[in-house]
């Protein structure tokens, strides 16, 4: 078999490899509607934390919107063993009050991001300190897919 016989079949064999790997879901990173969801998820976690320090449990925390997520880094890491992203950039947060909104600009974001065992779904990651005996440790939360 000559020389451009075998580069046609080796190209022929790369490109059936890239399409099978990208289809099965390998090498996918976090996309920015899946970053906006774990943001959002972040930020209503915290705004429930802030509501119950500063007013009593039956107050409302006001609704919100997550625009303009900019990615600036994503970088691959393990988490539990399995593969994930720490994920970095600036996002527009907009509270809805009953008679007023407040938009706060390009606030940055570090989101940690897990992928699934099956490829299909996404968990937000946070690391939560530990105490004395036990060291620190990853808690993840599922994001829903719509």
């Amino acid at each position: 078999m000559g020389k451009g016989k075998m580069l046609a079949i080796r190209a022929i064999i790369a490109i059936v490899m890239v399409v099978l790997l990208s289809g099965c879901g390998i090498g996918r990173s976090p996309n920015q509607t899946l970053v906006k969801q774990a943001i959002a998820i972040q930020v209503s976690q915290t705004q429930q934390a802030l509501t119950q320090q500063l007013y009593s449990s039956s107050s409302q925390t006001p609704e919100f919107e997550v625009d303009r997520v900019h990615i600036t880094k994503r970088q691959p890491l393990k988490i539990q063993d399995l593969v994930s992203y720490r994920v970095q950039g600036t996002y527009d947060l907009t509270l809805k009050f009953p008679n007023h909104r407040v938009t706060q600009r390009e606030n940055p974001f570090e989101v940690y991001l897990q992928r699934q065992v099956e490829g299909k779904t996404w968990r937000v990651a946070q690391l939560q300190a530990g105490d004395g005996e036990r060291g620190d440790r990853w808690v993840t939360q599922l994001i829903p897919t719509d």
